[in-house]
C-alpha cells in the first residue's frame, strides 16, 4: 500500500500501537480510541476520521512508513551526543544504579530512577507537570490505568511501579496544548517517538514538551492478561479493582515477578509469574500486534531512558536496579550533580553493558525482526532500520520466532473463545501446550527439549551467522 494512510489502514495492518497521538493531532474533538476484540486500544470514532487518509497522519503515526525513523529523530534532537551505538542510538552517558534518597527506590518497581528524575524536574522548576500512567477506577472509567498529568511529588509517586496494560495519550496531549506550561512525559519507545513526531509537526507542543522520559520495552500487553491472571488466582475478572504487576520484596531476586490482584470487596490474591500459564514474558502472550515490527528497545528518541539491570549481581538484588541512558545535556548535568551530592548511586557503564542487560529484547528486535520482515504480508509494509532476512537464522531459532508469533496471535483468540463459553480451562489448557512447546524449543526443557537438542545435533544449526544491523 502506498500513498497517504488512515488510522484504519494502520489498524487493519496490525501496525497500530494505540498511542492516541492520531486522535489528539489529526482528529476532531470527539475522536477517540476504544477497546478492540483483543483488549487493545485502537482508533474507534468517528468513522469518517478513522477512514480519512492524509499526509499529516502518515507523518505522525509512529509505525507509518512515511514517518521519520528513530535515527532521523535522534540526529535532529541530539546532534551533539558524543556517543553513538547501533543498538542504543545516540547518547551522552550510561549508568547502572539506583536513587539513593528518600523512598524512590522502595516505591518503584526497579531502582526508582524514573520517579526520581520526574520529581527532580518538578522540584527544580524545569517543568510544571509530568504526564505518566496512574491507576484508574475500572467501575467508572472502564480501565485499570490511564495517563494523567501530575503537578506535585505526592501525585507523581501515586504512579510509581510498572504498568503492563494498554493506555493512550490523546487526553494528555490535548491538555498540554490547551494549558500553558512546560511538561515532561514518561512513555515506552513508540509513545515517545509519537510525541517527538507530534512536536516536529506542532510548534506549540514543541514549546511545551520540555523533556521525554523513555522506558525500555519488551512489548505491550493487552488488558486480557489481567483477566487471565484473575482466572488463575480464583477471582472474577469483572471484580478486579487494582493490579500490581511486580510486588516488591527485597528478600527475593528482582526478576522473580509476583503479581497481586485486588477485588472490589477487598479480597486480594498473589501469585508468582512463573506459576501463571502466560507468565513467561518472552513467549509473547497477549502481545500487541505492532510490537512484532518494532526496532527500538531503549527509547532512542527520549531525553533519558530507563530499564532494569537484568544481569548479575543486579538481577538478584530485590531492592531493584536501573540502567540509565542519558541524551539531553540538561538532564546529564542534573544527574551528575545529584551523583556528586550522593542523592543518586550510579556507576558509569558502556553501551555493551546496556545491550547485555536487554539481550533478549535486542534478539527479538534485531534477528527476529529481520526474519519477520521477510515474511509475506498484506496491507501497509513497515519501513524499519533492519533489512529483511531469512538466511541468518538456523531452523530452531526460526521455529522459536514462528511459535512466539503464533502464541501472540492465538492467545487472544483462545482467550475470547474460553470467555464466550464460560470455560477458562480451555484457554489455560491451550496455553500450557503452547508454553511446553515454547520452553522445549527455547530452553531445552523436558523431553521435548531433549528431542529438539537431538535434532539440532543431527541436522546442524544452519544459518549463515549473519550479523543483522541497521540498514542505514
Amino acid at each position: 500500500m502506498s500513498g497517504p494512510l488512515s488510522p484504519r489502514d494502520m489498524t487493519a495492518s496490525g501496525l497500530c500501537t494505540g498511542c492516541g497521538s492520531c486522535a489528539a493531532m489529526t482528529g476532531p474533538a470527539d475522536a477517540r480510541l476504544d477497546w478492540d476484540v483483543e483488549g487493545q486500544l485502537k482508533p474507534a470514532a468517528p468513522e469518517g476520521w478513522r477512514r480519512e487518509r492524509s499526509a499529516r497522519f502518515s507523518r505522525l503515526c509512529p509505525f507509518s512508513p512515511s514517518a521519520r525513523d528513530e535515527d532521523e529523530i535522534a540526529q535532529q534532537r541530539f546532534p551533539g551526543a558524543p556517543e553513538q551505538d547501533p543498538w542504543i542510538g545516540r547518547f551522552a552517558a550510561a549508568y547502572v544504579g539506583h536513587a539513593a534518597e528518600r523512598d524512590y527506590r522502595d516505591r518503584g518497581s526497579s531502582g526508582g530512577m524514573v520517579s526520581w528524575v520526574a520529581a527532580e524536574l518538578l522540584r527544580a522548576g524545569l517543568v510544571d507537570g509530568v504526564a505518566h500512567v496512574v491507576r484508574a477506577d475500572p467501575a467508572a472509567e472502564g480501565r485499570l490505568f490511564r495517563y494523567s498529568i501530575s503537578r506535585s511529588r505526592d501525585a507523581l509517586m501515586e504512579g510509581a511501579q510498572s504498568r503492563y496494560y494498554p493506555v493512550e495519550m490523546s487526553a494528555i496531549l490535548r491538555e498540554m496544548r490547551d494549558v500553558p506550561g512546560r511538561y515532561a512525559i514518561v512513555g515506552i519507545p513508540c509513545f515517545i517517538k509519537a510525541v517527538n513526531l507530534a512536536m516536529l509537526d506542532d510548534p506549540l507542543l514543541r514549546e511545551r514538551v520540555a523533556f521525554t522520559l523513555g522506558l525500555v520495552c519488551g512489548h505491550m500487553k493487552s488488558r486480557q492478561m489481567v483477566d487471565s491472571f484473575a482466572w488463575q488466582m480464583g477471582l472474577d475478572p469483572a471484580a478486579v479493582a487494582a493490579v500490581d504487576y511486580r510486588v516488591k520484596d527485597a528478600s527475593r531476586p528482582a526478576n522473580w515477578y509476583r503479581a497481586r490482584l485486588a477485588a472490589r470487596d477487598g479480597e486480594e490474591r498473589q501469585q508468582d509469574w512463573w506459576h501463571l500459564v502466560d507468565g513467561d514474558w518472552g513467549s509473547g502472550f497477549f502481545q500487541n500486534r505492532a510490537c512484532d515490527y518494532c526496532d527500538d528497545v531503549v527509547a532512542e528518541t527520549a531525553d533519558i531512558s530507563f530499564g532494569d539491570a537484568w544481569v548479575e549481581p543486579y538481577s538478584s538484588d530485590g531492592r531493584g536496579t536501573n540502567v540509565v541512558v542519558v541524551r539531553s545535556p540538561v538532564l546529564h548535568r542534573l544527574v551528575q550533580a545529584a551523583m556528586g551530592e550522593g542523592r543518586l548511586a550510579l556507576q558509569p557503564v558502556d553501551a555493551a553493558f546496556i545491550r547485555e542487560t536487554q539481550a533478549a529484547g535486542f534478539r527479538q528486535r534485531r534477528d527476529g525482526l529481520a526474519y519477520r520482515l521477510a515474511w509475506r504480508r498484506t496491507g501497509v509494509k513497515p519501513r524499519k532500520r533492519i533489512q529483511p532476512s531469512a538466511s541468518h537464522l538456523g531452523w530452531r531459532r526460526k521455529l522459536i520466532y514462528r511459535l512466539r508469533h503464533r502464541i501472540s496471535r492465538g492467545s487472544s483468540t483462545a482467550f475470547r473463545a474460553a470467555h464466550a463459553l464460560g470455560r477458562p480451562g480451555l484457554f489455560l489448557s491451550w496455553g500450557r501446550v503452547m508454553v511446553t512447546l515454547y520452553h522445549g524449543l527455547t530452553y531445552s526443557r523436558g523431553w521435548l527439549g531433549r528431542m529438539f537438542d537431538r535434532a539440532e545435533r543431527l541436522l546442524g544449526k544452519e544459518g549463515k551467522g549473519v550479523n543483522i544491523s541497521r540498514s542505514g
